[in-house]
């Protein structure tokens, strides 16, 4: 069996990660997160809040770049914030087996959410064609309004 494969956060990034250390913030965000996002993500212990260094500003570095990627992605695969702060950063693990798992249970999660929707998929089915196929001028028919009820009718038509 292979070794574990290491990762990088985007496809075709991993060159120009390179060069990156000592970001400030405004730096570490330009890559599409925003500066606000990235202190949200600070606020919630995602990512670390670095010390000022004798510029004043505080300085990112690969390591936080490398996590503000992982959460975006994460992010995007469906992760909540919870999962994702169980998920190793580039100093803890940075090959694929510390991703596995999680990714694993993601994927078992969102099999059952799409088992969930097919099952009321097929009922959903039902009730547009049942709603299609009343004959025209029969109550309930489509564009029939009689019976129909309003906003704050308690299930019945108002009167005025």
């Amino acid at each position: 069996m292979p070794g574990p494969v290491l990762l990088t956060p985007y496809r075709g990034t991993a060159a120009s990660l390179g060069n990156m250390a000592g970001l400030t913030i405004g730096k570490l965000a330009a890559g599409g997160a925003g500066v606000e996002t990235v202190r949200f993500y600070q606020r919630q212990g995602l990512l670390a809040l670095p010390e000022r260094r004798g510029s004043g500003f505080r300085e990112y570095t690969m390591a936080d770049r490398w996590r503000l990627a992982l959460i975006r992605r994460a992010r995007r695969l469906g992760f909540t914030l919870g999962e994702i702060g169980d998920l190793p950063g580039p100093a803890e693990a940075r090959s694929t087996d510390d991703i596995v798992r999680p990714a694993q249970d993601k994927l078992g999660a969102v099999g059952e959410q799409l088992r969930e929707l097919a099952l009321r998929q097929g009922p959903l089915r039902r009730v547009v064609q049942v709603c299609e196929h009343v004959p025209p001028g029969r109550p309930g028919a489509r564009g029939d309004r009689r019976g129909a009820r309003r906003p704050g009718g308690r299930g019945q038509a108002q009167r005025r």
